[in-house]
């Protein structure tokens, strides 16, 4: 039993390429599959994901089914995903070469076709970006973009947005104002 727990029957160096190439394959996948595939993962989605872990099991642990070299499998998919992670945040090109840039979907309340054909966005999914800004329609929309790690950010035109708390502070100050000189009138 402890043999089978310990001995790690595929040389280790061969379990780490094997992790790192299979982490290279499934990036290169998810980055052709575009931005969308991130946006918001459906019933699809989760079955893609399920099935793409169990068909490159065996490409990762190899003739292995040690305890330890699921470990190493483990440690190293976890290391190269920080190194790769940090990498992105420190070099701007590289996250745009392995990230991608946003992609404008609505420009001043009129959908981008092109972008959301190719995207594969469906309308309720902008629809549902635009309620959660506050927004009724696609016409408050001043931009709307979705980024690279698929989240839609909608900006509402600035007659559509709510007032913020600068905003509702500056009309008291106003008021009081009005208020003071109305004071100042009737006293006088």
């Amino acid at each position: 039993m402890w043999h089978d727990l310990l001995v790690v029957e595929v040389p280790i160096a061969e379990k780490v390429i094997r992790t790192v190439a299979v982490y290279v394959l499934i990036l290169v996948l998810f980055r052709l599959a575009g931005k969308r595939g991130l946006a918001g993962l459906n019933t699809f989605d989760f079955v893609v994901i399920f099935l793409l872990s169990n068909v490159v099991q065996n490409a990762i642990i190899g003739a292995d089914n040690s305890l330890l070299g699921g470990a190493i499998g483990a440690v190293t998919l976890v290391t190269v995903n920080s190194a790769v992670n940090r990498w992105l945040a420190r070099d701007p090109r590289a996250a745009r070469l392995l990230e991608g840039t946003a992609t404008t979907v609505v420009e001043d309340g009129e959908v981008v076709s092109r972008a959301i054909r190719q995207l594969a966005l469906r309308d309720s999914e902008i629809e549902h970006a635009i309620r959660l800004q506050n927004g009724d329609s696609i016409s408050d929309v001043a931009t709307g973009r979705l980024e690279p790690d698929g989240q839609l950010i909608i900006v509402l035109k600035p007659a559509q947005q709510g007032a913020t708390r600068g905003d509702v502070e500056a009309l008291e100050t106003r008021l009081a104002s009005i208020e003071r000189l109305l004071r100042d009138l009737g006293g006088g």
